[in-house]
């Protein structure tokens, strides 16, 4: 991993006997992993095995010991290499946002610019290629600021989301889209960005916390703050 790069979870390890420390599970069929693994809490994890296992979702099944004794078969953890979220300011502080399709939900949603993180790949160089492929927009400098990262979803998946800002995003090319995806690219003022989180306008709950969160970095976030940028 470069220098001044963030580190990056890769996809869960299976860390017990019979396979070594560091090295990725085996594909579905092979695997049947033997012995007990305790978990900070007093989990212990019996065995795994993968039950999906694609380019686009990795399900692992653990069998769980917990601490009262009482065991748990079929406990899903969905494995990610986690995925950049992009806060890019124009030049007059706009903020670049997309609004696209998502299958999942079966609605058109405004969101960020964001996208997973590929193999091999650092958190902020998935932030300025998928600002890039998404919006044709690139910063400058190019190098993106890490603000924070955030844990997604305890409960059922290891995913990590990666907030990055850049400044002076700029148009500099044609979006690069993916297959999925047909992405219309917006604007908002600082002001109208914080209406968006509030009045429901943007509904995806991780991308409203990374927008709370800059707008504080900003130091933008109360209603006085943001009315300075022209209440747009």
């Amino acid at each position: 991993m470069r220098s001044g790069s963030i580190a990056v979870r890769s996809p869960s390890r299976v860390l017990f006997r019979g396979y070594a420390k560091g090295a990725l599970a085996p594909p579905p069929h092979s695997l049947a992993v033997m012995g007990s693994h305790e978990r900070p809490g007093g989990w212990k994890v019996i065995r795994s095995d993968y039950v999906v296992e694609t380019p686009y979702l990795r399900l692992r099944r653990d069998h769980i010991e917990l601490p009262s004794g009482e065991q748990i078969e079929d406990y899903f953890v969905r494995e990610s290499r986690g995925f950049a979220v992009i806060f890019a300011l124009t030049p007059d502080e706009r903020v670049v946002l997309v609004r696209q399709y998502k299958h999942g939900i079966g609605l058109g949603v405004l969101e960020l610019p964001a996208g997973s993180i590929d193999e091999g790949e650092t958190p902020a160089a998935c932030a300025r290629r998928e600002l890039a492929e998404e919006t044709g927009f690139v910063g400058e400098p190019a190098e993106p600021i890490h603000v924070r990262s955030f844990v997604t979803d305890p409960t059922n998946s290891d995913s990590r989301l990666h907030l990055f800002m850049v400044r002076n995003a700029r148009a500099q090319g044609a979006q690069a889209l993916d297959a999925t995806e047909d992405i219309v690219v917006e604007f908002a003022t600082l002001s109208a960005l914080r209406r968006y989180v509030t009045d429901g306008t943007i509904e995806v709950s991780s991308h409203i916390a990374c927008i709370y969160v800059m707008l504080d970095h900003l130091g933008r976030l109360s209603p006085s703050e943001t009315r300075t940028d022209g209440g747009g």
